[in-house]
């Protein structure tokens, strides 16, 4: 059986994780970002950052491509500590995906984000919703901790 290992990634969380499967599988035929030649493997790992509670359009445009493979989905979301919030966005990604394929699995975590969403959340806070950005300033910090080498090792066991 050969293998991709394909990925999008807008601040290098997604693509931390998809250099973990790289180094984790042997008979790999393509690595990098989402290519059409990708699509000459047997199974396709294809990662994804999350956007409006699903994945990136790069990622859409490609998975649609897909046809007649095994399909294992891996990818990062600013807002983590939520298995069923990454179930929800996986059901979301499937949604792109032809009948014709088969999902194998999934794999999600938390991922960083960049400074200017920490920035936007201190400007945005006042009395009335302190609260409220309270919380997303200490997810932004939590999240600036991933992917670490435990959802690095999550993601060998979930893909073996």
């Amino acid at each position: 059986m050969t293998y991709s290992v394909t990925y999008s990634s807008h601040t290098g969380n997604t693509k931390e994780l998809a250099q973990t499967i790289n180094e984790s599988l042997d008979n790999i035929i393509y690595y990098g970002e989402h290519d059409i030649k990708s699509l000459d493997a047997d199974r396709i790992y294809i990662g994804f950052w999350t956007d409006k509670g699903t994945c990136d359009s790069k990622t859409i445009e490609f998975l649609k491509q897909a046809q007649n493979k095994e399909i294992f989905l891996f990818g990062t979301a600013g807002f983590g500590e939520s298995q069923e919030y990454f179930n929800q966005i996986i059901e979301r990604v499937k949604a792109n995906i032809k009948d014709n394929n088969k999902i194998i699995g999934s794999f999600m975590c938390q991922g960083r984000m960049p400074q200017a969403v920490r920035d936007r959340y201190l400007k945005l806070q006042n009395d009335e919703n302190y609260q409220k950005y309270q919380m997303l300033i200490e997810n932004f910090d939590k999240a600036l901790k991933h992917p670490n080498n435990k959802d690095k090792d999550n993601l060998i066991k979930a893909i073996k």
